[in-house]
């Protein structure tokens, strides 16, 4: 029984340890490994926002 329960256990940890490097490589995939990427991608958000921001600003102060 002990036995059972041994292999069981360390099924489980294979299993947690398999998803894991799963979920690490598929979370890779999704972001740009350089700063310079990220920090560009987030600039443009940002003038992107202040854009639309500034529009809805002047069509509030028009009404």
């Amino acid at each position: 029984m002990r036995l059972h329960r041994t292999v069981l256990g360390l099924a489980g940890l294979a299993g947690a340890a398999a998803a894991g490097a799963m979920l690490a490589r598929r979370m890779r995939g999704r972001r740009p490994d350089d700063a310079d990427a990220r920090r560009d991608r987030l600039q443009r958000q940002l003038a992107g926002v202040s854009s639309n921001g500034d529009q809805a600003s002047r069509t509030a102060s028009s009404r």
